[in-house]
């Protein structure tokens, strides 16, 4: 199944950190002494959280040109400056078992605990959730979320028909500029299915989705 329909109980467990006073003292304390490696990586993925201190954002900005912007709940994601704190080096392929309108719903859902970066209509229509450079919670491990882009499409695992040409042009564009962008291989080992995240007990994009004609697409 898709991140539509992924447990809120696993998203939650990718949940963000808070950077407390413990955590500022041990970075201050480590860099006096000369050993602040530790804490200076802790503090790269938290640096936002520090008062008055954020990642500028335009309302309604895309990453991608031609998307549409339709934001996921803050609860969906975690805040990030990605590829700064996190390299980005995979796409996630995902299939959301439903159709367009009800996959956004649940993304807007702050109890759902879930939501991809992005999301191809069956008409090539590409919409745009959360930002690449934030953590959307969409593979079910907390590692994959923090170096992927999550594409959901919409459709069924079990029906061929819901890959349609369309569909598939446009996710190849989509996912040959996020490759382009951050220097990603065009390959199975970087452009994987949910099904083959660590941990997972999802199924999607499943048998029916053609990864050779995907990533010849992508490709070309």
């Amino acid at each position: 199944m898709g991140a539509t329909r992924e447990r809120a109980g696993a998203a939650r467990g990718d949940g963000d950190r808070r950077l407390g006073r413990r955590a500022l003292l041990v970075g201050g304390a480590a860099a006096a002494v000369g050993t602040a490696v530790l804490a200076r990586e802790e503090l790269a993925h938290l640096w936002w959280r520090l008062p008055g201190v954020d990642r500028p954002r335009v309302a309604g900005a895309v990453d991608f040109r031609g998307a549409r912007w339709v934001a996921a709940s803050p609860a969906n994601y975690r805040r990030a400056d990605r590829p700064d704190d996190y390299p980005v080096d995979r796409v996630v392929v995902h299939v959301t078992q439903g159709g367009y309108a009800s996959a956004v719903k649940v993304f807007q859902d702050p109890a759902h605990g879930a939501a991809a970066h992005y999301i191809v209509r069956k008409d090539g229509r590409v919409t745009q959730l959360v930002r690449e450079l934030d953590v959307a919670f969409h593979a079910g491990n907390r590692a994959y979320n923090e170096r992927s882009v999550g594409i959901e499409h919409e459709g069924f695992v079990a029906d061929a028909s819901s890959f349609t040409d369309a569909m598939y042009a446009a996710s190849a564009r989509l996912t040959a500029a996020i490759c382009g962008r951050y220097g990603i291989p065009v390959d199975r080992e970087h452009i994987v299915g949910h099904v083959e995240v660590p941990g997972t007990d999802h199924t999607d994009p499943g048998p029916h989705w053609d990864w050779e004609r995907y990533l010849k697409k992508i490709k070309a």
